[in-house]
């Protein structure tokens, strides 16, 4: 088990790069010719103002009088040159927003391994091709641009008075510098300026995702081989902003990038043709050295051309073009132009991606190779479904291994001939042992199949569809959280198709009762949109309560250790006293405008250290243990939380104690002996490997449960945007200065607080239902891997940084389930079976 767990390590540690080798490598081109405008430009000197972060229509709008915030950019519209709107594309970052306006193309997917400060390849730019640049700005920004932040939103937002009393401040600082500009070049009419933003800003303060507010940015442009305002009697467009603005008559000229915004230019018409043109030939030299690239590392009958752009088409437009300015047709040279662009982004796409295939197909058989073979090793030795089935052992047959040898060879010499890189070797050789060790396994595969044909063909039926609709619960519950409640609903159900409502109808009634009430929370708006202290102080009344409930029990009792587990609980009713108390008192000072209280935070930090060290002091008994558990956990996730969520552990949990009892229910109704009442078990009970039973088919329901319930710790109350951006809130019982390495480490034990309430209760399961943990991860590696295999497909390599990242995180969430688990059973182990005396020497009982 030690080789397949490191092999599996090893295995999906390349399924995960793959992704990055598929989807994020960079679409630049280099080794072009450079393509030049024949005619003689308008202008000497280019002036690039770019006003990071600023909205259109924040620039745009009118205050409250009716006066523009912008008055020197107003008149410029008015009476010097020419407007619209640029069209951005996401992300909608600073450094993808720059990179787009200096050098003219869209976001390089790679960085997504680099972060958004710098560009993974080098690339031209309108700077190193000019003569002479001189740039002044944010150091963020500038030394990307050196090798060859909207501070003021992030901070005050842009409907705050501060975000727009800074635009007066940039319109100022554009009047000088125009103003110094051309007093030193003596006014000689030979300067062009453009003012625009590389992004706009949320309401709330962010940027990155697709938005109208992040999208659409200011472009005002005037001077040399700038149009002069045109008045206009009425103009069309899909918004209102025209009227808001109070720019009706003004024509506006929206853009979007990378086509040259020839209604701009004062020129002449054979001036915009040529341009056009030499727009054009430009991206259609990359398109050549993309697909010469391609060509070349290909064998010539596989390669298969970019079709809509063959060398015929590309010559007759080239031609016809040069023959339409040459007759003066100067409106179907533009007209040309832009469907040659529009061609040949396409097929640097096509050529981009043309590996995609061959590199994913490998990838999936891989995949599905590990996922047979896991799936093999539970039937053959965690299983009694083949035991019984008559059948002769053969001996292997040596034709197996010399058939995968030479399949591998010609893989090999297949990649060889092609010059690939060495990576491609690695993802198309894999699945060769991967099947071999599959096949080795086909005496299983007989005996499996004869095994299942004893069953009745609709419990088969039945229990594919079953797991299959389960699985694709779980994968749509990442992108939509109201899945989960679905899921809920049904395990809510789940009783009453079984014979368990007539055996356990109390039991039944409750796993109902609260399977509905935890799916009320995927309905809820996300955490942190919407705080409200009232519900976390109702959640510490809950849990004060339910400690009180526990105190008034043990009071009854007459065991030896009563003090000791006495003590216990009222530490933790102490502890949930205080974490009210701070809580509340926090809110106050912070509404003040006093800060965090240091007594506050001296007990939030001690609270947060003994919450794991107190459940410790507490009896092993089975539900004492975990209510000792709950109870500490709880103090500390009260700190943490600013709303509903603080209810969403309490809940958790009672359906996890719900879910122990109706587990022993499902058990004994199969047939199997439960050899303890749940009342006497302890976590310290001396289970040895000869008492684990092997597994039944309905075990992989209970595997199906653990990871749902844990996917619902996970998304039950939030979603990877919602953690992505926290509310800083949630940490300032903690800690008000900025410090995102701590205020991440917090958050991260908020998170995995539910997520050992779970695995606790999935400690009580195992031991009361004799299973063993190994077997039953190997079933969560299947389950998990599945996922995984649908998350591959559904990677992004487009949109927002949120979009891609998420994307990534979903795929690595599941890929790492099974890693993630064993740390997370290793602490629920410490949590359930250390034991801690307040006199005398510490004892261990580890299982």
């Amino acid at each position: 088990m030690l080789l397949f767990f490191t092999l599996g390590l090893l295995i999906h540690f390349v399924f995960f790069a793959s992704i990055f080798d598929i989807y994020f490598t960079s679409p630049l081109v280099h080794g072009m010719t450079p393509q030049f405008t024949p005619l003689p430009p308008p202008a000497r000197r280019l002036v690039l103002f770019v006003a990071d972060g600023l909205r259109a229509d924040a620039l745009y709008e009118l205050d409250e009088n009716g006066t523009s915030r912008a008055p020197f950019i107003r008149n410029i519209i008015m009476h010097e040159g020419s407007w619209g709107i640029s069209h951005t594309r996401v992300p909608t970052e600073s450094r993808p927003g720059h990179v787009a306006l200096i050098a003219g193309f869209y976001e390089d997917v790679s960085a997504v391994a680099k972060g958004w400060k710098e560009n993974p390849v080098e690339f031209d730019s309108l700077f190193n091709e000019s003569k002479y640049t001189w740039s002044w700005g944010s150091p963020d920004i500038l030394p990307m641009f050196a090798k060859g932040i909207d501070t003021n939103g992030h901070a005050h937002r842009p409907s705050s008075r501060d975000y727009k009393d800074n635009i007066k401040k940039v319109d100022d600082g554009v009047k000088e510098i125009v103003s110094m500009f051309n007093h030193f070049y003596g006014n000689d009419g030979k300067t062009t300026f453009i003012f625009t933003s590389d992004h706009g800003m949320t309401d709330w303060g962010s940027h990155g995702a697709g938005h109208p507010s992040e999208t659409l940015t200011p472009l005002v442009t005037w001077g040399a081989g700038i149009k002069y305002p045109q008045r206009v009697s009425a103009q069309q467009f899909d918004d209102a902003f025209l009227k808001e603005w109070r720019l009706e008559n003004w024509k506006r000229l929206d853009v979007n990038q990378g086509i040259l915004p020839v209604d701009y230019l004062n020129n002449t018409d054979l001036f915009k043709a040529e341009s056009m043109f030499t727009n054009a030939v430009q991206i259609l030299e990359q398109f050549k050295v993309k697909m010469t690239q391609k060509k070349e590392v290909t064998l010539p009958f596989l390669f298969t051309p970019f079709k809509l752009l063959s060398d015929s088409k590309q010559f007759n437009i080239l031609r016809k073009a040069r023959s339409y300015i040459k007759h003066r047709k100067f409106d179907e040279v533009v007209s040309l132009c832009k469907e040659l662009i529009h061609l040949a982004l396409k097929g640097l796409s096509y050529y981009h991606t043309y590996d995609r295939f061959f590199l994913g197909v490998n990838v999936v058989i891989g995949f599905v190779g590990w996922i047979s073979y896991a799936s093999l090793l539970i039937i053959k030795s965690h299983s009694n479904l083949i035991k019984g089935v008559s059948k002769e052992v053969k001996k292997p047959s040596h034709l197996l291994p010399c058939s995968f040898v030479a399949i591998g060879i010609l893989v090999a010499f297949f990649l060889l001939i092609q010059a690939c890189p060495w990576k491609y070797y690695v993802y198309g050789l894999l699945p060769v042992p991967i099947w071999y060790a599959v096949l080795r396994e086909f005496q299983v595969i007989q005996d499996l199949v004869a095994s299942v044909l004893t069953y009745p063909l609709s419990h088969f039926v039945g229990y594919l569809l079953a797991f299959t609709l389960g699985i694709e619960v779980l994968v749509l519950s990442f992108f939509y959280r109201y899945m989960l409640t679905a899921g809920l609903t049904a395990f809510a159900a789940w009783p009453f198709l079984t014979r368990l409502w007539t055996r356990a109808k109390m039991t039944s009634l409750s796993w109902t009762f609260f399977s509905l009430l935890l799916a009320v929370f995927p309905l809820m708006p996300v955490v942190g949109r919407k705080p409200d202290i009232s519900l976390v102080m109702g959640a510490g009344l809950l849990v004060l309560l339910l400690s009180l409930c526990v105190v008034t029990s043990l009071m009854k009792r007459k065991d030896s250790f009563i003090k000791e587990e006495l003590l216990v609980h009222l530490l933790q009713v102490l502890s949930t006293v205080l974490s009210m108390y701070v809580v509340y008192s926090t809110q106050s000072s912070l509404l003040r405008k006093q800060g965090l209280p240091l007594m506050n935070q001296i007990i939030s930090w001690a609270t947060l250290a003994s919450s794991l060290v107190v459940p410790l002091l507490s009896s092993p008994v089975l539900f004492q243990r975990l209510f000792s558990i709950l109870l500490s956990l709880m103090s500390t996730y009260l700190l943490l939380s600013t709303g509903y969520e603080a209810l969403f552990p309490l809940v958790l949990s009672f359906l996890m104690f719900v879910w122990i009892n109706i587990e022993q229910e499902t058990l004994q109704q199969s047939g199997v002996c439960c050899k303890q009442k749940l009342t006497s078990i302890q976590f310290s009970y001396n289970t040895d490997i000869t008492q684990f039973r092997q597994l039944y088919l309905d075990d992989i329901r209970r595997a199906f449960f653990l990871v749902f319930f844990l996917v619902t710790a996970f998304f039950g109350t939030g979603n990877i945007a919602s953690i992505n951006s926290f509310d800083l809130a949630s940490v300032y019982c903690f800690l008000t200065v900025f410090s995102p390495f701590m205020m991440g480490a917090l958050m991260m034990w908020k998170i995995l607080i539910p997520f050992v309430l779970v695995m606790c209760a999935f400690e009580a399961v195992q031991l009361t239902t004799q299973l063993s943990s190994k077997s039953l991860f190997l079933i969560v590696l299947v389950i998990s891997d599945i996922m995984a295999l649908h998350f591959f497909f559904l990677v992004k390599d487009y949109g927002s940084w949120l979009d891609i990242g998420t994307s990534i995180s979903h795929y690595v969430i599941v890929m790492s389930m099974t890693i993630f688990l064993v740390f997370l059973n290793g602490l629920a182990q410490l949590l359930t079976t250390k034991k801690l005396r307040l006199c005398g020497k510490p004892k261990s009982h580890f299982m």
